[in-house]
């Protein structure tokens, strides 16, 4: 084969000569229709509809040819708001992002949009808007209700001989377990519960919950209003922690979320986790048929308190930064609206995102994994107990109680220290 060679001189003028003709074709348009559109960045949390997500942004970018979304996901293990704190910092604020309730908003309140006009808004569930609405505005718009409890394997419940209808308070509980934990061999089990301890929002927020919600009357407002925390129900708290800890996969403060929910209980190496139905993509991605007709959802009982149910909840919701350009704010509030009152967005929440809504106007009997459909009809019975946490002070729930509870699985701290610091913390900051 013969070897071509060019002069430096005329590749160089070749290569000017491209560069000219581009920046006159094809670069020169692309340049102005990028410069055309609006871009909207969109910070947020939720890493179990991440792929789902964009999938959905590009769908709405082809229908709006105008709009340019970007998307950034921080989650899972790494501190949401943390990062979100140091985006703004850096002066990288972002359109969209999210925040938790009441405290949040608190926090937030001089980068929040009014959202009273949106159309999603005026579609979202009774009672969904009330921890984000300050003298009449709407400042969040709700992603979806989730719930959680106790996941369990109903084959090995059924082989163990066990009926979960059975089990409504701690002793029957208590007595589930300690069956199952009899069993383990011939069942195949690493363990009963996979507590994962290094996950200080499990045990700190979700769990506390259960336990610190009937004290403000499940009402998320009221936690945000009180002085102080009492712990009424703590030593209820205390024996289902240690109950989960005593018969889980070991050692429990450095089990995190990953190892719970796929190498555990998705390979059936466990019986029961705390968690909710945002894990049915993690199990249905490892077995399917688990995830589609293996696992049932119960209430985590509150010994000494008999109106249990699960709790039901907006895990997030939706902030428009008020700080961004008119433009941007009103592409940010269009986005939203399509997401949750378009036919093609609520599709994607019920079928993509596999969400359950916190707006009107769904075909709710297309919710189909087991998890959200009991969920679902907890919510619509009534048969729930409120996500206080949302009104918790800022970093209290992880940072103080989670963190502490941490150094309780360690035996570095016993209980009365982890209740008599979380308190201290609650009334200082609320003294503030």
């Amino acid at each position: 084969m013969k070897e071509f060679k060019f002069s430096k001189g005329l590749l160089a003028s070749l290569l000017l000569t491209t560069g000219i003709l581009a920046a006159c074709g094809n670069g020169e348009e692309a340049s102005s229709s990028d410069e055309d559109k609006v871009t909207v960045d969109i910070f947020q949390f939720k890493v179990e509809f991440k792929d789902q997500f964009e999938d959905v942004v590009a769908l709405y970018e082809e229908e709006n040819p105008d709009v340019n979304i970007d998307i950034t996901t921080v989650g899972g293990g790494e501190d949401y708001g943390a990062a979100l704190r140091s985006r703004f910092a850096s002066g990288n604020e972002p359109a969209i992002f999210n925040i938790g309730g009441p405290q949040d908003v608190a926090d937030w309140k001089d980068n929040l949009a009014n959202l009273t006009d949106t159309d999603a808004a005026g579609a979202a569930l009774d009672g969904t808007l009330d921890g984000v609405t300050v003298d009449s505005e709407v400042l969040g718009l709700p992603y979806n209700q989730e719930g959680y409890g106790f996941i369990y394997n109903t084959r090995l419940f059924d082989e163990a001989g066990i009926d979960p209808a059975s089990i409504t308070d701690f002793a029957s509980l208590e007595e589930a377990v300690k069956t199952l934990d009899s069993k383990k061999d011939e069942l195949g089990l690493d363990a009963v519960f996979a507590l994962p301890g290094k996950e200080a929002w499990v045990t700190g927020l979700h769990l506390s919950n259960t336990f610190i919600a009937p004290e403000f009357e499940h009402n998320v407002l009221d936690a945000f209003d009180a002085p102080k925390v009492e712990f009424e129900y703590g030593d209820a708290f205390k024996k289902i922690l240690d109950l989960q800890n005593d018969y889980s996969a070991q050692p429990t403060v450095s089990l995190d979320y990953s190892q719970q929910v796929e190498e555990l209980f998705s390979l059936e190496r466990v019986a029961i986790i705390q968690q909710g139905n945002w894990v049915y993509g993690s199990i249905a991605g490892i077995d399917q048929e688990l995830a589609d007709s293996g696992i049932g959802l119960m209430p985590i009982p509150v010994e000494g308190y008999e109106e249990g149910g699960l709790p039901v909840g907006v895990p997030m919701y939706w902030g428009v930064n008020s700080n961004q350009d008119e433009e941007v704010v009103e592409a940010s509030k269009d986005f939203l609206n399509w997401l949750y009152t378009s036919d093609a967005g609520k599709k994607a929440v019920l079928e993509d995102f596999k969400f359950i809504p916190a707006y009107e106007g769904y075909d709710t009997t297309k919710i189909t994994d087991p998890m959200s459909k009991a969920i679902y009809e907890a919510a619509e019975s009534g048969n729930t107990i409120g996500w206080v946490f949302m009104g918790y002070p800022t970093g209290w729930g992880e940072d103080v109680l989670g963190a502490n509870i941490q150094k309780y699985l360690s035996d570095e701290a016993d209980w009365e220290e982890v209740v008599d610091s979380a308190k201290e913390a609650w009334e200082t900051e609320r003294s503030k």
